[in-house]
């Protein structure tokens, strides 16, 4: 399909650059050999989506084969999809050598892996959005190797009725009340800090120009729902992180896409990227939304490393092995 085209890409690169991006028709086969033959040095050539076959997800070796067919090494600069073995990512390495980073993500293994096994402590991971469920593994993780935890956004609700609180409308997986008893009690044994939010901003309806109020977190109204933390709560986030060297923020605070809820969110984005400025702190930017919150309150700049992906920094926080960097080799 045309809109999945990377003909905006080539010609972007090209403006990148300042030289022309030749596109090729494809992303295997006679024509790309041809093109890649006439190539002289220093030329450079786009190949069309990789995701127009399906073989390339499937990671199948007769299309990886024809992939790498006209090339002789293969570098990985792609972070955000490290996390998937398809053909473009893992397959090709079995028959290109060298098959090694670029300097993205060996930038970003540095900062993200690096934090996790050798940070400097204190460490805190700031772990937000929505749902427990999707955090749970990243949790558990994190808790045996930070000293602090704070957690925000929409998951706060599982934790506080794990606590025995009304949490009123707000969002809350009932499966994971459980799980999140699991976590304090864990935090508890290991001598690490849970930092939930004191106070709230509460809503009567989930919409950008709702009724608002904040209250305390032990006096949520039946009948509102909780959207974003309350300045008491940031306060205590900016004394408890004012110690920390190394601090990893994996999910927004609130619903920050609303105005009336986005004050959590930049306010504690502000804390990091005062501690990375003024403190020398290491701040780091894992995760989607809070790389999009960082961008919005204009303080991205400031921090030490916004990473470039979602899916993959959550599994590298996770501990899991990225198939993508597994297959490279270590030169």
């Amino acid at each position: 399909e045309d809109k999945f085209s990377l003909g905006p890409c080539a010609a972007r690169m090209g403006e990148l650059l300042g030289q022309e991006v030749k596109l090729a028709p494809d992303c295997i086969g006679d024509d790309v050999a041809a093109i890649v033959a006439a190539a002289a040095e220093g030329d450079v050539i786009m190949l069309e989506n990789t995701r127009f076959y399906k073989e390339e997800t499937k990671n199948e070796p007769e299309f990886v084969e024809k992939l790498a067919a006209p090339f002789d090494l293969f570098v990985n600069d792609a972070f955000g999809t490290a996390h998937r073995a398809h053909a473009s990512t893992e397959g090709v390495t079995k028959f290109l050598s060298p098959a090694v980073s670029g300097f993205l993500l060996a930038k970003e293994l540095e900062y993200l892996d690096g934090a996790i096994q050798n940070g400097e402590k204190p460490m805190a991971a700031i772990v937000g959005g929505s749902k427990v469920s999707s955090k749970i593994t990243v949790l558990n993780a994190l808790l045996d190797k930070c000293d602090k935890i704070i957690i925000g956004g929409g998951m706060v609700f599982t934790f506080l009725k794990a606590k025995g609180l009304n949490v009123g409308t707000s969002l809350v997986e009932d499966d994971f009340v459980e799980t999140a008893k699991e976590v304090m009690a864990k935090a508890e044994e290991l001598g690490k800090q849970i930092l939930l939010p004191s106070d709230i901003v509460v809503a009567d309806a989930f919409a950008a120009d709702a009724n608002t109020q904040i209250v305390p977190v032990d006096a949520i109204p039946d009948g509102w729902m909780g959207l974003d933390n309350g300045p008491a709560s940031t306060a205590e986030q900016k004394e408890a992180l004012s110690d920390c060297k190394t601090v990893i923020m994996n999910g927004p605070m609130g619903v920050f896409e609303f105005e009336a809820f986005n004050k959590g969110t930049f306010g504690l984005v502000d804390i990091l990227a005062d501690l990375s400025k003024d403190s020398g702190a290491i701040t780091i930017i894992g995760g989607g939304d809070s790389v999009a919150a960082c961008e919005q309150s204009g303080r991205a700049g400031d921090m030490s490393h916004i990473s470039t992906g979602g899916g993959a920094s959550l599994e590298l926080l996770e501990g899991k092995i990225l198939p993508g960097v597994a297959a490279l080799a270590d030169a």
